[in-house]
């Protein structure tokens, strides 16, 4: 049944191949666990003390309870799929309830230094246009790394200022950006088609033999121009679109906007960005008022 549950995600809720992968993992783990402490094969013969005693296994191995927290979502979800094929008659996942978790606000790039990193230091050559333009590219349209590196040539509207983005569960949404990132734009094709010529597969951002890139060499060129600016303690693609949600925010963009250019399906999603946004307020009247 599991291999049907699977199959459910992938093609009916058309979840993403790593979000597929994180609920593969934690099911076989789960399933290790059963047949070693129950000697069970059949997860439909599992009860509510059995999945409770893995928990709680998981939390003596100081497992982080916000990983448990994903594994107790993708057993519920597991056995909610079982419910509705007939498969159990029971949930064992029923009166399982998630931990409790520090509220962890995410990560940014202050403007000041963006200011740095933007525009970067090039030499001309096609490898520092194109470092340049994925920093850019990240900051100006808060796309996810794997948007990126799935754009091609057609996806991006110079003319419109627009970028037509295939995001999670193959939801498309288009992304506006300004004329210095289209000036950028213009500028990375003419070099890439004069030094590289142009791709096969039509993938925009590609290495210099020509390829489509990829997620380590992408994470590495972040990483790279991130350090030369900013103390910020993560240095990666989805700092940059934390980055894009806050300063969004800080300049009074509303909220419902900035779920639509990143994708979110759920307003809660994006809400946790308002926390730095109001984290700034405070520092603003802390400074300012008389009886702060």
């Amino acid at each position: 049944m599991t291999d049907s549950f699977f199959k459910y995600l992938q093609y009916e809720k058309r979840l993403s191949k790593h979000t597929l992968a994180a609920y593969q993992s934690d099911i076989a783990q789960f399933q290790a666990f059963m047949s070693a402490g129950y000697e069970i094969q059949d997860l439909c013969e599992v009860t509510y003390p059995m999945v409770r005693s893995w928990i709680i296994d998981l939390s003596e191995k100081k497992v982080q309870a916000v990983s448990i927290n994903r594994k107790i979502a993708s057993l519920k979800a597991l056995y909610k799929f079982l419910l509705s094929q007939g498969a159990v008659r029971i949930n064992p996942c029923d009166r399982i309830v998630t931990l409790k978790t520090s509220k962890r606000l995410p990560s940014f790039v202050r403007e000041s230094e963006m200011d740095k990193v933007l525009p970067g230091i090039s030499s001309g050559s096609f490898e520092d246009v194109r470092d340049n333009l994925v920093l850019e590219m990240f900051y100006s349209t808060g796309i996810r790394l794997s948007e990126l590196i799935s754009l091609k040539d057609p996806a991006l509207n110079v003319a419109d200022r627009t970028v037509k983005v295939l995001g999670k569960r193959n939801k498309e949404r288009v992304v506006p950006y300004g004329v210095t990132l289209a000036t950028s734009i213009k500028n990375y094709i003419m070099v890439r088609n004069r030094e590289v010529g142009e791709h096969p597969e039509g993938y925009f951002f590609v290495t210099k033999d020509g390829k489509k890139c990829y997620p380590m060499m992408i994470y590495r060129i972040v990483k790279s121009r991130l350090s030369q600016a900013t103390t910020a303690e993560r240095k990666s693609p989805h700092i940059l679109r934390h980055t894009y949600a806050t300063h969004l925010l800080d300049r009074g963009a509303e909220l419902n906007a900035v779920k639509d250019l990143l994708g979110h399906s759920s307003l809660a999603a994006t809400q946790v960005y308002t926390h730095n946004s109001i984290e700034k307020i405070k520092r603003v009247f802390e400074l300012a008022h008389p009886k702060a």
